[in-house]
């Protein structure tokens, strides 16, 4: 459902030209509603030459297997809700390493997915028994005979056979910015580009 009043002060929004876009603006004060937008999160942990997968016990995809993940929260660490999915879907301590993967999907409600490359630290996987019913590491092989979605089948392949090391977290960025999170290519210390 589009929105229909103003965020900001509850007046009615109106169809305008917003720097070349029609986008719904306020007919009294600035508001310009921007749009609908997700961002989900994956998690790709490996041990041991298998990936953490977890078998889906709610819809969407109830029944299939997928990496964990879920949905950032409002003023939560994007890297704080991967860790934080990882834990709370499986039990299993994993801390992030890079961004291995993005997907991208326009829709109503715009979604993009960021996967990321985990280390796994300790922890057995167990099913939170809620949004999971089971969970543990598997190969590629035993995933052959496993109902895996499509996107983790891919997602999979990129975190046995991916040919880049990703983004990674910059934990030192040149410029103090407060409160944001920053992502780039891995340099050698010391050597600026």
């Amino acid at each position: 459902m589009a929105a229909r009043f103003c965020m900001d002060c509850g007046h009615p929004l109106e169809m305008r030209d917003i720097a070349g876009t029609v986008r719904r603006a306020c007919t009294r004060c600035s508001f310009v509603h921007w749009g609908n937008f997700s961002i989900g999160v994956g998690a790709l942990v490996l041990r041991e030459g298998k990936i953490l997968l977890v078998r889906r016990a709610i819809e969407p995809g109830k029944g299939n297997w997928t990496n964990p993940g879920g949905y950032i929260e409002q003023h939560e660490p994007i890297e704080e809700t991967i860790v934080r999915e990882v834990k709370e879907e499986t039990g299993v301590t994993a801390t992030v390493r890079s961004v291995a993967a993005l997907r991208d999907q326009p829709r109503d409600i715009h979604n993009v997915y960021i996967a990321f490359a985990m280390d796994y630290v300790d922890g057995e996987p167990v099913p939170d028994g809620v949004e999971v019913d089971q969970a543990g590491f598997f190969s590629m092989e035993d995933m052959k005979e496993m109902q895996v979605a499509g996107f983790t089948r891919w997602l999979a392949d990129i975190a046995f056979n991916g040919n880049t090391e990703g983004l990674y977290p910059d934990r030192q960025p040149n410029a103090p910015f407060i409160g944001f999170g920053f992502s780039n290519l891995r340099r050698e210390q010391g050597n600026d580009f």
